[in-house]
Formats: C-alpha cells, structure tokens, sequence
C-alpha cells in the first residue's frame, strides 16, 4: 500500500475539476475518447523572482497513478449530478466506461530534485485524449506544490550556507496533506528534519522537537521547567529561553545542562523564537562557551526565510540550525507556482500527428506545439543551457545544434558536436504501468545537491538573478512561428 492509499483512499481519480470530466464526456461522446494526443506539463515563471527551480512531487504522483480507477461510490455521485434542466449530467453508458477504464498512457518526467526552468515540460503525458485531460487537475495539484515548497526550501538551505534547516511549518500548512506535502518536499529541498511526525513516518524524514513556551509557563520557575524536562528527557535537552528573560534563559540552561553532563548525557542547545535573533545569538554564544558548551547548538525560529537568515549571516549572527516555519510550508511570498497543461499534438483519422498551439496577447502564454523533450547542455562541472525540441522531428538530434529565445529571435546559442548533453525527461509509465525505478528520499536529495552544484551561481542569486539559457530548437522555433503567423492570419 502506498502512500496516499494509506492517507485516504485506494484511489483519487474524483480529484479533478468537473470540467474535466465534461470535456471527457464529450470526447465520448464524439468518439473521440481514444484519439492520441500529447499534453506538458511546466510553468512559466521561476517562483520568488528567483532563477531556478527543483522539480518535485513525481513519487506522489506515480502513487496517484497506480491507484487510478473510478470505484462503484464515485460512480453513484456522479450519476447524481444532474444539468440545468435537472436531467442527469453524464449517461449511464459513459459512467460504465469510466467504472472499466484504465490508464494506458505513456509518461515521460523530469526526476525530482532537477533544476527546472520556465516552458520546460516538467512531465509528458501521451495517450487516449480522455485519459490525458483526466490526468490535468491531478497532476498540476502535485507537481505545482512540491516543486514550489522544494524550490523554497532549496533558496533557504543556500541562505542558510551548510548550516543545518529543519522544516517547523506543520501547524501553519494548509491543511493535512498541504503539511505532509511541504514536508515531503521541504527535505527533498535541502531541509534536514521535520517537526511533523506523520511525515516522519511515512517518508522516513528525521523528527526534530523539544518543548514549547507553554511547558516553561506550566511550573512556577523556567529553572524548574527546565531541571523537570531534562529529567524527563535528558538525551532530547535544547531548551527555549526566551519565555521571560533570553539571556538569564541561556544561563539558567548553562546550568542545567552542567546537571545533565554529570549524569551522563549533554545539553544539545538552546532555541532563540523572539527578539533581535542576531545580538541575541552573540551574546548567547559567548554564555555557552564560557560556561563549558562551545558544542551545544543555537537553533533560531521566527518567521524565517531565505531573506532574513541572508541578513542575520551577514549581521553575525551565531546561530547554527534554522527553523523554518510558516514561510516555507505556505511559500508564504508566492502561493502557487502557475504551471499549466497544455494539448501540443494531436493525431489525425489518418494517424498523423497534427501540432496545437495556444495563442495568447502575452506571449509568456504563447504555447509550444509538438511532441517536446528537453535537451540539457553542460560542462563537467556546470550547466550551459536548455534546448527544448520536438521528438517527433528529431528522433536523433543533429551533432550540431543551435537554440533560440522564443522570446527574442536575435538571442541564439549553439552547441557543437563535442557538447556534452543529456536529455531530462526519462520514461516513467508504458502503456500505464509504472516502468521507474524510483529513487530512495536520499537520492533525490543528492541528486538536488548535485544539481545545484551545477547551477551557475549567477542563475542562483536572490536579487536580479541571471537568466538561465533555455531556448528552442531552431526547427522548432520555426515551425512554431509558422503556426502563430497561420492562426492569426485565419482570424
């Protein structure tokens, strides 16, 4: 049993728009339901102004596929819905094909913990149109969120330089599984540990937490409170000291974790959740280390993010491990990463396969038509650029190959036959079963450390970072303007 049977159900196929399943009805209905077409999924904007992103939520949503099927109690509610005449919305008959269906698409993705760039197709859905646009709502829930919360998480570890950042966000997520999601994606992200137990649990995340303020205010001295918790705990001791006074806090753990070392065990730190995080800190470390502790941790809290620690580095502060809460479970500066899933081809009677396109008056809405993969270029040690091209076209790519800006045509790169390259969507389902070999939660994460190793610093910086080279295949970007100039001469 999986993951999300485990949280719900054997399956989610209801979680979806019912737009979907009106426009799945009428491709039933036209007889159009096993035509094959091609839909990506990407988004158009990196999140939080910044240049990168890491992709994330691919295990959840392979979870999602393997369990997908309409079951007799989701069949029954759809057959209660009814129209604007009070007429059943769907017939019987379509309701009976979706009790039987079962996906039988191909699926290509990106591994999680990739960096990502704009109108890259994240995940390539090929198959019967039905099933395709059944699959939309689904998988953008997924793949939007965990690649938004890992893409934060990703921009706090690189504030946090190598210090240790532990995800505290479970009472401030948006809801249940927005919790287990930010965590899941939180540690795949950079993050060490989770306050959140049942993610613990069902991803093997490490579990971090001591006690709260409420604790202290139980008994009638801190000092007490703290003498009563290392008793109870004394392999588990970092103690917050600010509920009253933050310095006589830390010296009054000075001194219980003296008490703890003569029984055996050690003070692991102390936590700092209010006042000037930086001074406070200072003056925190030079208590800890005159009073025999130079090892104990100064873990800090308090509406963190990538921003505030970036500051509190650079006043000096002497804090060690991050806890970040609300401002990465809730990517609290951009809540949501706008991706989308866009039809790029479709076949015809004849089985040709016929390019779509989506027009827009902004050309960031501009779709791309064909059948898309993408081609990433390196160096040993560094990422030189991204070519998006039509597999259908190429089946091998020329030696030689030149990119253009679809957003400006004067912009091209090239790259020659000695270019190093590696194309990023791998195949995950054939013909809807699962042909992936799933990496473990460390592997991803190492994969994101090599990622980001790779990343040209200038495309990682927080303020006006450097755009990243992605561009189109020349006969790509070709035949997409032919297709732009033929639609707006119809209209």
């Amino acid at each position: 049993m999986n993951h999300l049977e485990q949280l719900y159900r054997p399956s989610l196929a209801m979680l979806t728009d019912l737009y979907q399943l009106t426009m799945a009805y009428g491709y039933w209905k036209q007889d159009l339901a096993e035509r094959e077409s091609v839909f990506h999924l990407f988004f158009r904007k990196n999140p939080f102004e910044g240049g990168f992103s890491l992709a994330c939520g691919l295990q959840t949503a392979i979870e999602f596929l393997e369990g997908f099927h309409f079951h007799a109690d989701d069949l029954k509610y759809l057959a209660s819905l009814t129209g604007a005449d009070s007429k059943p919305l769907f017939d019987e008959a379509f309701l009976e094909y979706l009790g039987q269906l079962r996906l039988t698409c191909h699926i290509d993705a990106m591994p999680e913990g990739t960096a990502v760039y704009p109108h890259e197709p994240l995940v390539r859905v090929t198959g019967p149109i039905l099933q395709c646009q059944l699959l939309e709502t689904p998988l953008l829930n997924i793949i939007n969120f965990q690649t938004l919360i890992a893409t934060k998480a990703a921009r706090i570890c690189t504030a946090a330089e190598g210090d240790r950042v532990i995800e505290f966000g479970l009472r401030r997520a948006q809801g249940i599984d927005g919790s287990l999601s930010a965590s899941r994606a939180a540690y795949i992200g950079g993050c060490s540990a989770t306050s959140n137990v049942l993610a613990g649990k069902q991803f093997g995340i490490p579990v971090v937490g001591t006690h709260a303020h409420s604790w202290v205010m139980t008994f009638p001295s801190e000092r007490e409170a703290f003498e009563i918790y290392a008793q109870a705990m004394p392999n588990n001791c970092v103690f917050l000291v600010d509920t009253y006074d933050t310095l006589e806090g830390v010296r009054t753990a000075v001194e219980i974790g003296r008490t703890l070392r003569k029984s055996g065990h050690e003070m692991l730190g102390i936590r700092l959740d209010s006042g000037d995080l930086a001074w406070l800190s200072i003056e925190a470390r030079k208590i800890l280390d005159d009073g025999g502790f130079p090892d104990a941790s100064i873990v800090a809290s308090n509406d963190l993010d990538e921003r505030l620690i970036e500051s509190l580095k650079y006043q000096g502060a002497k804090i060690d491990t991050w806890g970040v809460g609300t401002k990465l479970v809730t990517a609290f500066d951009q809540p949501a990463l706008g991706g989308v899933y866009k039809l790029g081809a479709i076949r015809d009677e004849q089985g040709v396969w016929q390019y779509r396109i989506k027009l827009s008056e902004q050309s960031i809405k501009v779709s791309n038509p064909g059948i898309l993969q993408v081609r990433r270029f390196e160096k040993p040690s560094e990422h030189r650029g991204d070519m998006i091209y039509n597999i259908e076209m190429h089946q091998e790519l020329p030696t030689d190959v030149t990119m253009i800006d679809p957003a400006d045509s004067t912009r091209r790169k090239h790259f020659d036959a000695d270019s190093q390259s590696a194309d990023l969507l791998v195949p995950i389902f054939r013909d809807g079963a699962n042909v992936y070999s799933t990496p473990t939660l460390q592997e991803i994460r190492q994969h994101v450390t090599t990622q980001i190793q790779r990343t040209p610093k200038g495309v990682q910086r927080f303020d006006n970072p450097h755009s990243y080279p992605v561009g189109l295949e020349k006969s790509l970007y070709e035949t997409k303007a032919a297709m732009i100039l033929e639609a707006r001469n119809r209209s």
